[in-house]
């Protein structure tokens, strides 16, 4: 196809392809899939190689928040039935931390629910960041804590953290469908802080809340001139006791196509499936390898992953090679430039000089989202805890296009309990 050649010229040349390629991409048909998928993943080789980078997510407070995020399991007025718990005290955090680093995590995620952080909140974070950089030697830590006020990211910064995560979730012009209780453009400046306080930025979306073609498009657009390191893709995972339960609009095409849309704006940026890569892309998981070079290990914030020693089988048998602490993420060449999908001052990504940032998962609530978005990060039931899915030994075969409400399972181990995590 002239588009894919198009395509992955631009690709490796950094270059922007046009609204309307972009939109061809998602238009495309089941039968060219494969070469979908085939040239984005040229573009992907040559800037990551086979490497797959690990992101792990602790979810340091659960539940109880304020905004109103319609996708969201830990949402004011949600009726979903998680876990709820306030601050993770920073050795439980480590020790929840731990348990991913030693899965092959080379990252790891610090999510707590709410619209944003208070002073109070940035001193217990730092306080935990610090604990888990002790006890975890070259481990990168993000935080995700919702909206930013002024100096909040410089102290973040100062403490420890490589990064911070706020997605922007949907388009600028869908957003108040979403969302009321804050607006696109408090996001949009909250990246911004991130950006200025020399972390690397992580910014992303989330697909299948009853968006077009043209919306995807926008906030892919929209976060290629935002400038982040890192783009975590969501998929919903429609969490009963939310507005958004019964939207079940995604197949593993489409977010095969969503994939190598985002590949082909952001060529050279850490692009991360994240939350509902078990429940939508299911079996084709591995295809998905070669349009995205970071995904979560284990579990996400309030619904279980796929089994963390399952992860790691996917990525050897795909012909993938997990991503070694001591190699950096980002291209060599996005450390001092000014354009294009993230730039920033450093040998890695974000203004680092160590092992490169600029992965970095997400998920939250209130006012960021990301891997595993509250609510939307449901996933498939882990092999170490669900040992035969509904309908198992039988000649049941899902319709294509059925709600797959049996692959949504609430997270019940892991932070906030007795039980060892998934990693």
């Amino acid at each position: 196809m002239d588009l894919l050649n198009t395509l992955v010229d631009k690709g490796l040349r950094r270059e922007l392809p046009t609204r309307e390629e972009a939109l061809a991409v998602l238009a495309t048909s089941d039968d060219d899939l494969l070469d979908v998928v085939a040239a984005a993943g040229k573009v992907r080789r040559h800037w990551f190689g086979r490497r797959v980078k690990l992101n792990y997510l602790v979810n340091l407070k659960s539940g109880l928040c304020p905004e109103d995020c319609s996708y969201c399991s830990q949402r004011l007025g949600s009726k979903a039935d998680i876990l709820k718990y306030t601050w993770l005290k920073p050795d439980e955090a480590s020790e929840a931390a731990a348990a991913g680093l030693a899965g092959g995590a080379k990252r790891v995620c610090l999510v707590a629910s709410g619209r944003g952080p208070t002073d109070r909140d940035v001193d217990r974070v730092s306080q935990t960041i610090k604990t888990i950089k002790e006890q975890n030697e070259g481990v990168e830590v993000c935080a995700c804590l919702g909206l930013l006020s002024d100096g909040q990211a410089e102290r973040l910064r100062e403490a420890g953290a490589d990064a911070y995560n706020h997605n922007l979730n949907t388009s600028e012009s869908t957003y108040e469908d979403i969302t009321t209780t804050h607006t696109y453009a408090d996001r949009v400046d909250t990246v911004h802080k991130a950006h200025a306080a020399g972390l690397s930025a992580c910014s992303g979306l989330i697909a299948g809340m009853g968006e077009t073609d043209e919306d995807l498009v926008d906030v892919v657009f929209s976060l290629r001139e935002l400038d982040p390191d890192s783009v975590p893709v969501n998929f919903l995972i429609p969490f009963e006791g939310t507005p958004l339960a019964k939207e079940w609009n995604l197949t593993p095409q489409r977010c095969l196509r969503i994939l190598a849309m985002v590949r082909f704006v952001c060529p050279d940026v850490e692009v991360r499936i994240a939350g509902g890569r078990e429940v939508h892309l299911r079996t084709m998981q591995p295809l998905a390898l070669h349009l995205a070079n970071s995904i979560f290990l284990g579990d996400y914030l309030t619904s279980e992953g796929q089994a963390g020693k399952a992860d790691l089988e996917m990525i050897a048998d795909a012909g993938f090679e997990v991503e070694g602490a001591d190699q950096v993420t980002l291209p060599e060449h996005r450390a001092g430039e000014t354009g294009g999908c993230g730039s920033h001052a450093s040998t890695g990504c974000g203004s680092q000089a160590d092992t490169g940032c600029g992965s970095h998962a997400d998920a939250g609530c209130g006012s960021h989202e990301g891997g595993g978005v509250c609510g939307s990060a449901a996933v498939a039931p882990s092999a170490a805890t669900a040992a035969v899915p509904p309908g198992a030994g039988t000649a049941t075969v899902p319709a294509a296009g059925e709600a797959r409400t049996d692959l949504v399972a609430v997270r019940r181990r892991g932070a906030g309990t007795d039980l060892a995590p998934n990693a």
